[in-house]
C-alpha cells in the first residue's frame, strides 16, 4: 500500500499544520530516536530529523527517518549539501522514498568549523536551491540530473528553509521567491522571537504572492533560561531575540525561567495561528523534545487532524 505524505494531506486540506524536531543520538541506539518519537507522535503531525546539525557526527537522518516511519510517524528527510556530492544526494532521495519517507527538507547545512571535525571538507556540490530543483526533477520529471531516466521516481514533498531575520532584510523575501521557484511546496522558517518583524517579513511574502504557492511554517525554540536567550542571540548567526524577551525572562526566578519559555513559545503560536499566509509553526526544541505536547496542548492545537 502507498503511503502518503500526511503533512502534506494536513496543509493541503486547509488545516494549521504541527512539525517538530527530533535530534538523532551521538550514537548508534535506536530506541533514543524511538523514545522521542513516542513523545511526539500524538502531538505532531510530521516530526523532522536533522541532518548532523551543527557539523556533529550523529545518527544518519535517513535511517532515523526509516525508524520513525516504522514506528508510524511522517517524518520529514532533512538533507544537507554540505555532506554529499549530487551522487549521493540522489541516491539518498531515492533511499528515502523507497523506505516510505515522503517529505524531504533541502539544506546548506551548518559551516562544519562549527562541529566536532572541523577539519572535514564541505562538499558543496550543489546550493540549497540546486537540490530543490533536482529532487523536482527527478519526481515530476523522473530524471536524474544529467537526463537518465528513473525506473521509478520519488515521491516527496519538497520543503526548504527561510530566515526572515538575517542581514539584509530585503533580500530575505527575494531568496524565498527563489526556493519556491525552484520547488520548494513548504518553508520552514528560523525560530520566531521578533514578531513584528516577522509580520513585516510576512507582509512582504503576501504583496508577492508567495503565501499563495508555498506554505509557510513559522519556526519555534522554546528558551530555557534567560541565560540560553542571551547566548543565542550573541552567538547564533541570523538570530533576533528582542531586548523585551530577555527582560521577562530575567523577571522571573530562575527555576520558573524554563515555565516562562514555554509561555512565551505557546503565545507566540497564538499570534502566529491568527497570521495570515502562515500555514503552521515548526517547534525545535533542541534536546527537549518531552514538552512539545505540553506546548502544542497549550496552543489549543489537540487533538491532531485523522484523517
Amino acid at each position: 500500500m502507498k503511503t502518503e505524505s500526511r503533512l502534506k494531506k494536513v496543509l493541503s486540506t486547509n488545516q494549521f499544520a504541527v512539525t517538530a524536531e527530533c535530534g538523532p543520538p551521538k550514537g548508534a541506539d535506536p530506541e533514543i530516536v524511538l523514545k522521542k518519537g513516542g513523545w511526539l507522535k500524538e502531538a505532531v503531525d510530521s516530526v523532522n530529523v536533522t541532518d548532523n546539525q551543527t557539523g556533529v557526527v550523529r545518527l544518519s537522518s535517513l535511517a532515523a527517518c526509516a525508524l520513525l516511519r516504522q514506528a508510524g510517524l511522517d517524518p520529514v528527510l532533512q538533507l544537507v549539501v554540505r555532506d554529499r556530492n549530487r551522487i549521493a544526494l540522489q541516491s539518498d532521495i531515492l533511499g528515502a522514498s523507497a523506505l516510505g519517507i515522503r517529505n524531504i527538507l533541502c539544506l546548506s547545512g551548518d559551516h562544519q568549523s562549527f562541529g566536532n571535525q572541523p577539519q572535514a571538507r564541505g562538499v558543496y556540490d550543489l546550493d540549497s536551491i540546486q537540490l530543490i530543483q533536482t529532487v523536482r526533477r527527478m519526481r515530476d520529471e523522473g530524471q536524474v540530473l544529467g537526463g537518465e531516466p528513473l525506473t521509478r521516481p520519488p515521491d516527496l514533498f519538497i520543503g526548504a528553509a527561510a530566515n526572515p531575520f538575517a542581514d539584509p532584510f530585503f533580500y530575505r523575501v527575494l531568496r524565498l521567491a527563489k526556493k519556491v521557484r525552484a520547488g520548494a511546496e513548504f518553508i520552514q522558517t528560523q525560530c520566531i522571537y521578533n514578531l513584528t518583524r516577522f509580520s513585516e517579513w510576512m507582509e512582504q511574502v503576501r504583496d508577492r504572492g508567495l503565501d499563495q504557492q508555498v506554505y509557510i511554517l513559522g519556526g519555534l525554540t522554546p528558551l530555557k533560561s534567560a541565560r540560553m536567550a542571551e547566548y543565542m542571540n550573541r552567538q547564533v548567526a541570523g538570530m533576533d531575540i528582542p531586548e523585551e524577551v530577555i527582560r521577562r525572562l530575567k523577571g522571573v526566578p530562575a527555576k520558573e525561567q524554563r515555565r516562562e519559555g514555554l509561555n512565551i513559545s505557546i503565545e507566540t503560536i497564538q499570534t502566529l495561528k491568527e497570521m495570515r499566509g502562515v500555514h503552521g509553526v515548526h517547534i525545535m526544541a533542541i534536546e527537549w523534545e518531552e514538552v512539545v505536547p505540553e506546548i502544542v496542548a497549550g496552543a489549543g492545537l489537540l487533538p491532531r487532524p485523522t484523517f
